[in-house]
């Protein structure tokens, strides 16, 4: 007597359940199995499961100049990687690690996609456009519809952002365009990607942008919705001599919400030093807004932890440096990434100096410092997920 043969055979929702666990990686392997395969993979509400699964705050985005190649490198890098090795790991990383393939200015990276822009000069004109990629996938849109600049007409640098209208489902590039002959009005304008042309969706009082040493204040910082960038007082925007007296409290944050299409300010940290604003910046580390500048050797760095809440600004770091041997030699100091478990934070002196230093938040110690290839300059990092989100519309 043959004794009987039990099976056991998974629906699909279960199958669905457990792929949307696996790292992007070997989902993408399975894409050559079968033709269910790929339709899972690339089926839109499964990408989504997935997006919501992933692990957060494992990899960065990591954007250098390399003088000795002649080219800037923007590659996904697990944080791991930075705080076991980082000199050695940024040695290697464009040999292990697969780069954009040619020189863009990064506008940001939101769920596992990046986007890029590239320009170009005629006469008195600059046009802007931009592509969308995603790293892991490897895939990326074409070019977006262009925008022409009459580069006479503007006083202020121009400023971009990348972000997600959760509500609508679109991926947005958004400039603020700062026309010095509008009457000190700034107009809003976004392209959607899939749209054929830009959109105005608002129009406010003008704003002057602190720039930063490396110039990332002109892209913004993409946090619950919302592109927020640093920016002088509005009762000082028109005057480039009072804007010279300006110290770090009396800066604001201009902040643009996607889903409403609406503007608003926001004050700084209470307790920030009144003094002179130096290599300020604005960006987002470990999904929360992150504010750093300088002080003669200190570096500061705040962390707003709660969006909605004005008040949640907490200093995460007052690191005082080694004092610099000469002026041309001071140091620029960078955060780079955040293990939050053992409170240490990755710093790259992105100057002349070319050192990592790892931190211990809560004391300020140094754990390790390290000299890296000073040909690699002008180190940044973006928030990086690895997905499977194209980057077009579904």
């Amino acid at each position: 007597m043959s004794s009987p043969q039990n099976s056991c055979v998974l629906s699909q929702d279960m199958i669905m359940e457990i792929l949307s666990w696996l790292p992007v990686k070997d989902l993408l392997r399975f894409k050559c199995v079968s033709r269910w395969f790929h339709h899972l993979v690339t089926n839109p509400a499964f990408v989504k499961l997935h997006l919501q699964r992933s692990s957060k705050n494992t990899h960065i985005l990591l954007t250098f100049e390399d003088w000795d190649k002649r080219r800037d490198y923007a590659i996904v890098c697990p944080v791991q990687d930075l705080f076991d090795n980082p000199s050695s790991t940024l040695q290697t990383l464009h040999h292990k690690h697969l780069p954009f393939n040619r020189s863009y200015a990064i506008l940001g990276a939101c769920n596992g996609l990046v986007c890029l822009q590239d320009s170009c000069f005629e006469d008195k004109f600059k046009e802007y456009w931009f592509r969308i990629g995603n790293p892991t996938t490897r895939v990326m849109t074409k070019d977006s519809p262009h925008i022409r600049l009459n580069l006479s007409d503007y006083k202020h640098p121009f400023m971009f952002g990348f972000g997600y209208d959760e509500w609508n489902d679109t991926y947005q590039v958004v400039l603020l365009d700062n026309n010095k002959n509008q009457s000190q009005k700034l107009e809003v304008r976004v392209c959607c990607l899939g749209d054929t042309c830009w959109r105005n969706t608002l129009t406010c009082d003008a704003v002057a942008p602190m720039i930063g040493l490396q110039s990332h204040g002109t892209c913004g910082a993409f946090v619950s919705g919302t592109l927020n960038w640093l920016v002088y007082p509005k009762s000082r925007c028109s005057d480039d001599d009072e804007r010279g007296g300006t110290k770090m409290n009396e800066l604001e944050i201009f902040c643009y919400d996607l889903k409403k299409k609406t503007c608003s300010y926001f004050s700084m940290p209470d307790g920030i030093l009144e003094v002179p604003p130096f290599d300020t910046e604005l960006k987002v580390l470990n999904g929360c807004l992150c504010l750093s500048h300088h002080h003669d050797d200190n570096f500061f760095v705040w962390l707003k932890r709660d969006f909605s809440d004005e008040k949640s600004w907490s200093k995460l770091l007052n690191y005082k440096n080694r004092p610099s041997t000469c002026y041309c030699c001071r140091h620029y100091m960078e955060i780079i990434c955040i293990r939050e478990k053992d409170d240490v934070v990755l710093l790259a002196d992105t100057g002349l100096q070319a050192e990592f230093t790892l931190c211990n938040i809560r004391d300020n110690r140094i754990k390790v410092r390290e000299i890296y290839n000073e040909n690699k300059q002008s180190l940044f990092s973006y928030d990086y997920v690895q997905s499977l989100v194209f980057p077009c519309r579904n």
